[in-house]
């Protein structure tokens, strides 16, 4: 009876060995499944994070070549895996090109009109976000050959001064100043960006040009800056905004954070651009 006893008393224990082993495992595949859970929670940041990469091409206003170019490559260098590819043009022209099928991911404008098309067209993914503000300046050769000092010497007769087109921004701006001071400019030519008005200045075609306070300090030495106050009349302000057909959505929008948060508002501010 005692050796009976014994074994069903050793077969108790080793069941309850097995059980507690059992349970042991159980508990093991849980503690497992709960880091395996951390595990995959950083790794969806992880994944998150490195879903930044790739490239997206940003239309943006000829005005804003010089901070633009200085945010792409910071945005690169933090994100590697990623490409910035900006084409700097008239507001007007980019709206245009993008209407008609470019394949654009970002569209920053110099004014609200240009992007209000794509907005009527329904070609963005969200609304746009204003993220600077600008305003005219007269830009003249060194040593200002003309002797001009204000907004009304560049009607006066045999000076050549060179503006943007009606539909660009800078042209639209200009024609507003024109017409709340009654002045009326008469341009030897009109271009469609003001890149192409600094470019008559400099090459000496034009005594002066209209753009905008940004382009000159851009171009240093190159042109001379004549401010004037009737320009606070027609003060501009740039709107962003995603493109909708975007084949790269996550990392537009944070091209976008980056020129409307802290880092592009530096930027921009030591740019000469003031607040939207």
């Amino acid at each position: 009876m005692i050796p009976h006893l014994k074994r069903n008393l050793v077969a108790l224990l080793v069941a309850g060995g097995l059980a507690s082993a059992l349970t042991g495992c159980g508990g093991a595949p849980a503690g497992t499944s709960s880091s395996t859970g951390t595990s995959s929670s950083a790794g969806t940041s992880s994944s998150a994070a490195s879903q930044l990469d790739g490239p997206i091409t940003a239309f943006a206003a000829a005005s804003l070549k010089a901070p633009f170019t200085q945010l792409a490559h910071e945005f690169e260098a933090k994100n590697p895996g990623t490409k910035i590819t900006l084409s700097f043009a008239g507001s007007s022209d980019l709206a245009t090109q993008i209407i008609q099928g470019a394949p654009a991911d970002v569209f920053a404008s110099a004014d609200t009109k240009n992007m209000s098309k794509l907005v009527d067209a329904k070609l963005l993914d969200g609304g746009p976000r204003n993220f600077a503000s600008n305003v005219l300046e007269i830009a003249v050769p060194p040593g200002n050959p003309a002797s001009i000092s204000s907004f009304a010497d560049l009607a006066k007769p045999g000076v050549k001064v060179v503006v943007c087109a009606p539909q660009v921004p800078c042209g639209s701006a200009a024609a507003a100043v024109e017409k709340s001071t009654g002045t009326t400019l008469k341009p030897v030519s009109e271009e469609s960006s003001v890149t192409d008005v600094l470019g008559k200045v400099m090459s000496g075609e034009a005594d002066g040009g209209l753009v905008y306070v940004t382009d000159v300090k851009a171009n240093g030495g190159k042109v001379q800056g004549i401010p004037f106050p009737e320009a606070s009349k027609a003060v501009n302000t740039y709107p962003i905004a995603a493109v909708g057909n975007s084949k790269n959505k996550a990392l537009a929008a944070a091209f976008i954070a980056l020129v409307t948060g802290e880092t592009g508002r530096k930027v921009l501010s030591d740019a000469g651009f003031g607040a939207p």
